[in-house]
């Protein structure tokens, strides 16, 4: 009885090493993306910006007055300080038997991340394609005025006025609305093709903005419903030697897997695509990058902020899978311990 319980995980500091990984990992990505923002957008100064304020040769990005960039850089500090501190604290002492909460909490805020998502390009997309077609048939300059006009067809513009109002909306829609079907987005994609092949094949008539509004709801639907997918346990498995494990293995599996394969690749994407101002999804995102086309849809660098939305939905689903598998072992030794 006592060699059995000394291995569960009540009583053994490796499930809670790794309960404080996948919840310290999922907070830390989520403070990277909020100080990337920061930083880039608003200027704030950054752990380097701090350290360069004490003397350290770091080059920062400033925006802030001079004398606060070491307190502003020190509260972007502090952010990840409470992102690995806390859940230190949480684990440890203040609830070390609260897996299923913990479990429940990661999963709710992977959920609300692409919920906003998928309400942002929904609005977003149809928006914009609906103001795209009046400009390409002139029907905005009797609407809205010429300078109102010019002003739409600048993308910083359309993006700051039009784009971020919708995310905004599309925000508290997330939060009030706990229900999400990926069946509309793709029924709506289905809709636009549909409309692309009648109007040009009957009416012979195709504008740049048609098949970008197919490419924004597409890439949108395949990035989003990857961890919307992993949420509903419905991936796929290539099963070798997976389904032929007891079900102590297979927890183990998605355990490991998770922990060296799931969350590291999350922190590739973030990493390599919000480094610098130049990165990857950064560079897009702040420049407001349109297509070629000029009287195509303006939503080119949103589509390059599908890469944070899969990757930090995924690193907080990853975080939550782990627990999942976590607290089964738990359950498994508990019943062996009971039965022994």
């Amino acid at each position: 009885m006592a060699s059995v319980s000394a291995s569960l995980p009540s009583t053994s500091l490796t499930p809670s090493i790794l309960r404080y990984l996948a919840i310290a990992s999922a907070l830390a990505g989520g403070c990277f993306v909020l100080n990337n923002f920061l930083i880039f957008s608003f200027g704030m100064p950054g752990l380097y910006g701090a350290l360069q304020g004490f003397g350290f040769g770091f080059e920062g990005v400033y925006g802030a007055p001079e004398g606060l960039d070491v307190a502003f850089g020190m509260g972007q500090l502090a952010l990840y300080a409470a992102a690995l501190l806390w859940p230190a604290y949480h684990v440890f002492m203040a609830a070390p038997h609260a897996m299923a909460e913990d479990e429940a909490r990661l999963a709710a805020i992977a959920s609300y991340i692409i919920r906003a998502a998928f309400w942002s390009v929904l609005l977003v997309g149809a928006v914009d394609a609906v103001i795209s077609f009046m400009r390409i048939e002139g029907f905005l300059p009797s609407l809205v005025g010429a300078q109102m006009t010019e002003n739409l067809g600048r993308s910083v513009f359309r993006g700051t006025y039009v784009h971020m109002p919708l995310m905004f909306l599309s925000l508290i829609i997330a939060a009030r609305s706990k229900g999400l079907s990926f069946i509309w987005l793709a029924s709506l994609i289905v809709i636009a093709e549909l409309l692309i092949v009648l109007a040009r094949f009957i009416f012979s008539y195709e504008q740049a903005f048609m098949g970008d509004l197919v490419r924004f709801w597409y890439a949108a639907l395949f990035l989003f419903a990857s961890a919307w997918t992993l949420i509903e346990e419905g991936h796929v498995r290539v099963d070798v030697l997976y389904a032929g494990l007891s079900e102590r293995m297979k927890s183990w599996s998605n355990v490991v897997g998770a922990l060296i394969l799931g969350m590291p690749l999350c922190w590739v994407i973030l990493s390599r695509g919000l480094w610098s101002k130049s990165a990857a999804v950064n560079s897009p995102l702040l420049n407001f990058e349109t297509s070629q086309s000029g009287f195509g849809m303006y939503v080119k660098y949103i589509m390059a902020s599908f890469l944070i939305i899969f990757a930090l939905s995924m690193l907080f689903q990853f975080a939550s899978f782990m627990l999942t598998h976590l607290r089964k072992l738990y359950l498994s030794d508990t019943t062996s311990a009971a039965q022994s």
